[in-house]
């Protein structure tokens, strides 16, 4: 990786390793390392726009400011004039690396096989993945549920997690199934 685009203060900058740059005045102190967001990195054969496992690493200089800007008015025959002048706000900053970001476990992992108590707890007839699932996802799959797959996550949702989304969700499938009788 030869070279990243990042992203700053709202502006985007092709940056290499050991480059020193001036941006918009960032609020972090003199000698701060941050993260950027990265959006493209390129260098060895193909970029990649998507960067998910790359990160840059930059580390804050010092604050100055940018060069003098004048600005004069003037109308003719009337007198007017009027001057004023500009100077930004800047932060240098240096480029240290583009690398590969340090992997850590996911945590899926540790929570991938329930405790034994956790499947005592566990209502029979419940539909399969109903812990996992989200109160829109019970919202779309309620309706097509029958009435002791129902009656079991009611009592589940009651009992543990008594999501108010989905108690609603589960009690008007359990309306609509009474008025189909």
């Amino acid at each position: 990786m030869t070279y990243a685009i990042i992203k700053v203060a709202g502006k985007q900058y092709r940056v290499r390793e050991g480059e020193r740059l001036l941006v918009d005045r960032i609020a972090e102190d003199d000698g701060a390392t941050f993260a950027p967001a990265v959006l493209l990195v390129g260098g060895d054969g193909t970029p990649v726009l998507e960067p998910n496992d790359v990160e840059v690493t930059a580390k804050v200089l010092g604050a100055v400011k940018g060069p003098k800007i004048r600005i004069g008015k003037y109308k003719k025959r009337t007198g007017y004039r009027r001057h004023t002048g500009f100077r930004a706000s800047l932060t240098q900053i240096e480029i240290e690396s583009i690398g590969a970001k340090a992997k850590r476990e996911s945590p899926k992992a540790e929570t991938a096989k329930p405790a034994p108590a956790e499947e005592a707890e566990r209502v029979k007839g419940m539909p399969t993945g109903y812990e996992d699932m989200t109160v829109a996802e019970i919202k779309e799959a309620a309706p097509e549920w029958n009435a002791p797959m129902l009656s079991a996550a009611l009592e589940y949702e009651q009992g543990q997690d008594k999501r108010k989304g989905a108690l609603a969700a589960i009690e008007s499938a359990i309306a609509a199934k009474e008025d189909e009788s």
